[in-house]
């Protein structure tokens, strides 16, 4: 009897981030394993919903999304990202970043064509690639080094006459690195001398630490004809399950391609939801140091308490991540991750599942902090349940 279903879905599994959530329900968890908030989004934007439905935005908006709201990703764009760019020619709205990369993939890739991945990476763009019919090439980022360097010889040496398409997430996800501009540069001056897209996924655009700064790499010399920027509402303003996202291209030719396979996936997002977007992206510039400020102290208080509870945390720069080692417990990540889950109710994600081989991330699992301070309250109570590895050193 032949298969019924598709090869290609056979070489990647379902989502692990999804998995320890639904792990998380079952214990009657707390969730730090899935990157959502769980307190309130902001009352301006919940209000500027309601009055879309009930003014009747209710039926299909144009298909690369409203003008509205195109007009304010373009104005946005201009103000933050130093990016020109028109809103009728070179944004397309989509749902979510999650389709916003898949549409840009299979626009832009032919079969055969090489994807390069920087890892580890979030889950999503390895099976992007290969839906799309690429072949992922992967490049390291070092947990041990602070800022999470790559080789820069790795990556010139991950381009080839087959490269098609690089993806950059910055800030970054799992790790929180912010890249660089020297790093950015280089990866530019790449891109330019081998024809190459930078696929440029930036929803994590104002979670930032320590100084660091957000830099989009469209806005570097002779990018903006070849860079798909890519972004959402979801994190930025609290709102993940809107899936209102967007892309932005100064290239005509791969915009038109964009909404061609957008307008196949999903036809559009949320008409009333790209209203209300509106309203979230006119916020004062205040609402952004604010927010930056707000996630530093929750990154901060996540740090201490898991240091406290035997995991050695890596300091992320930004996004809302924070990876540890965990070496000092003596079990492997999907092990201690499930133990985590099930004996004390705190879900977190495996390190394995940021990594093509899973042996790389096998001493590691991913925090997610985007939490209230009474859920870190019980976070911090549920964790000292934990046995700590020094307690298991001295026993035995």
């Amino acid at each position: 009897m032949r298969a019924l279903t598709a090869a290609r879905v056979g070489l990647f599994t379902e989502s692990v981030i999804r998995e320890m959530t639904r792990l998380s329900d079952l214990a009657g968890g707390v969730n730090l394993a899935q990157g959502f908030p769980d307190f309130a989004a902001p009352a301006e934007l919940l209000d500027a919903a309601a009055r879309a439905l009930q003014a009747g935005y209710n039926q299909y908006a144009i298909t690369w999304g409203s003008p509205r709201l195109r007009a304010a990703i373009a104005e946005k764009a201009a103000w933050y990202n130093g990016l020109g760019v028109h809103p009728d020619k070179h944004i397309t709205v989509t749902c979510g970043a999650t389709e916003a990369m898949m549409a840009t993939l299979l626009a832009i890739i032919n079969p055969g064509d090489e994807v390069i991945v920087f890892e580890p990476f979030y889950e999503n763009y390895g099976p992007d690639a290969t839906l799309s019919g690429a072949t992922p090439k992967y490049v390291m980022l070092h947990l041990d080094d602070p800022e999470f360097a790559f080789d820069p010889g790795d990556l010139r040496r991950a381009f080839s006459s087959k490269t098609k398409a690089i993806i950059i997430n910055t800030p970054h996800n799992p790790t929180g690195k912010v890249f660089s501009r020297p790093e950015l540069e280089l990866i530019a001056d790449l891109c330019r001398h081998h024809d190459v897209v930078a696929v440029t996924d930036e929803v994590y655009e104002h979670l930032l630490y320590d100084g660091r700064h957000h830099l989009s790499v469209a806005a570097l010399p002779g990018m903006a004809e070849r860079t798909v920027t890519i972004n959402s509402v979801s994190k930025t303003y609290s709102v993940t399950g809107w899936r209102v996202g967007w892309t932005v291209c100064a290239n005509a030719e791969i915009t038109s391609a964009i909404r061609k396979a957008h307008d196949f996936l999903t036809v559009g997002a949320a008409a009333p939801l790209q209203e209300a977007a509106v309203t979230a992206l006119h916020f004062p510039r205040q609402y952004y140091t604010d927010l930056a400020a707000m996630y530093a102290g929750k990154r901060d208080r996540v740090l201490r308490l898991v240091k406290k509870a035997g995991f050695a945390p890596i300091v992320p720069h930004g996004a809302y991540y924070i990876m540890a080692n965990i070496a000092a417990f003596g079990r492997d990540d999907v092990v201690l991750a499930h133990d985590l889950v099930n004996d004390i109710g705190v879900a977190t994600v495996p390190g394995s599942s940021f990594f093509r081989d899973g042996a790389r991330g096998r001493g590691y699992i991913r925090f997610a902090y985007p939490k209230r301070d009474e859920t870190l309250d019980e976070v911090e109570r549920r964790l000292a349940r934990l046995p700590h590895p020094s307690a298991q050193l001295k026993r035995a």
